[in-house]
């Protein structure tokens, strides 16, 4: 029998009807970010390392009940609660015939409150898309928009990826969307592949812009362990680009973007004017999000969990209330955490008094050192009261993220301060 990741015997357990329905002041106003997750793909590319199954028919109806019955609950125990974006991600959301995806239309329109102009996503591959008349039934059941996994647009590297599409594929599903009236498209891209080179990928990026989508997420490739990719790795060399090439790649590709009239919002996120993701934006700025289907998180006021990955073990947790399903209580050190590798993930960067009022010290004055290490080597600035990172900052992003979040807080005087005479 499988077990439920990272679940201690000794976790506390869910007590949903005591979760706070949002996180902070003016959260309700804000509504909830739902993510709807779709455990399904026609086959496991070779550097995914998402939680995934091959589709087949029982498994998906299960999925289905299960699914709908989850969303009956939540909306049920929040009372049913505004909803700001919906965001189908997966595996691969495309796979869900319309008719299925309408009944999870309606579900969550009956069971939660949506807000006008909401934003819903759905992630879709170009073998599962169909023709115009397909994308027109998604704008019909309320999809607005598109987040197509291209990845590239070189069919040897879609080969080396396991992609099950090529290039041609990619380029006709996007053109059916936009012929079927979808205006707010965005275009996964990874960057940094075997036998990839600088010249290369600015080529991809000058050739992705002419479709012209509205939003492109472009995304280092990372070979994570028990993938494919990391099988091969360890067996022959994959001739990845050097890590100063890598480097190169993206500083001189989010240069590329911009003067092609696509503002970078997050380290790894394009976007022309007005169309950033709503729904990810949400994220980087904390907002409580509420996860569905198998291993799906959810984090609403100081409380995360995760739904378990495999689909016994999920049907078991909703058919018994999630009374066995185990949660995180973050404290505000993690929180604070959190906020700051979010936050300067970001074009916005981190704003220095709202993380002054709730972490009780002045970041910036508190560890002055390393603050002005960043600014001397141009890989932060401080701006309108807010600390950003430079494209060459976000380019080692991880470590610079990690050195500040971590950073020690001042300790607190155990003995009063004296008072002169």
């Amino acid at each position: 029998m499988p077990k439920i990741l990272g679940e201690p015997l000794n976790t506390p357990r869910v007590d949903v009807d005591a979760l706070p329905l949002f996180q902070g002041k003016g959260e309700k106003a804000k509504g909830l970010l739902l993510y709807v997750h779709v455990p399904f793909c026609h086959s496991r590319c070779a550097y995914c390392s998402f939680h995934s199954q091959v589709f087949n028919d029982v498994t998906f109806s299960w999925y289905m009940k299960t699914l709908l019955l989850e969303i009956e609950l939540w909306g049920r125990r929040l009372k049913r609660p505004s909803i700001a974006t919906i965001y189908f991600g997966g595996g691969t959301p495309s796979l869900v015939p319309l008719n299925q995806l309408q009944r999870i239309m309606e579900a969550i329109h009956k069971h939660f409150r949506p807000m006008p102009r909401m934003e819903v996503t759905l992630e879709a591959n170009p073998e599962s898309t169909q023709d115009a008349s397909w994308f027109r039934g998604l704008l019909s059941l309320g999809i607005n928009r598109l987040s197509m996994g291209v990845q590239s647009l070189t069919d040897d590297d879609l080969k080396r990826l396991d992609r099950p599409h090529n290039a041609r594929m990619a380029v006709e599903a996007f053109q059916q969307a936009r012929q079927a009236g979808f205006t707010n498209i965005s275009l996964d891209l990874i960057w940094g592949l075997p036998r990839q080179r600088l010249k290369q990928w600015l080529d991809q990026l000058k050739t992705i812009s002419r479709l012209g989508p509205e939003h492109l997420s472009c995304y280092n490739l990372t070979i994570e362990e028990g993938t494919p990719l990391y099988r091969q790795s360890l067996e022959m060399d994959l001739e990845l680009p050097y890590e100063q090439e890598q480097g190169k790649m993206f500083i001189y590709g989010a240069e590329e973007l911009e003067s092609l009239g696509y503002l970078q919002y997050e380290i790894s996120n394009f976007a022309r004017m007005g169309f950033e993701s709503r729904h990810n934006q949400g994220y980087w700025e904390e907002r409580d999000f509420l996860g569905l289907g198998p291993s799906a998180v959810t984090t609403i006021g100081n409380r995360r969990y995760r739904n378990p990955l495999f689909m016994d073990e999920y049907d078991a947790a909703v058919r018994g209330d999630f009374s066995s399903i185990g949660f995180e209580e973050l404290d505000e050190q993690t929180r604070l955490t959190e906020m700051v590798m979010l936050a300067l993930r970001t074009s916005k960067g981190l704003d220095l008094k709202e993380h002054r009022k709730r972490a009780g010290f002045d970041l910036v004055k508190t560890h002055e050192k390393l603050i002005k290490a960043l600014i001397a080597n141009d890989l932060a600035r401080i701006n309108r009261g807010r600390l950003r990172l430079t494209k060459p900052g976000m380019a080692v992003s991880n470590v610079i993220m990690e050195r500040i979040a971590l950073a020690e807080p001042p300790a607190p005087s155990s003995t009063p301060m004296s008072t002169p005479t």
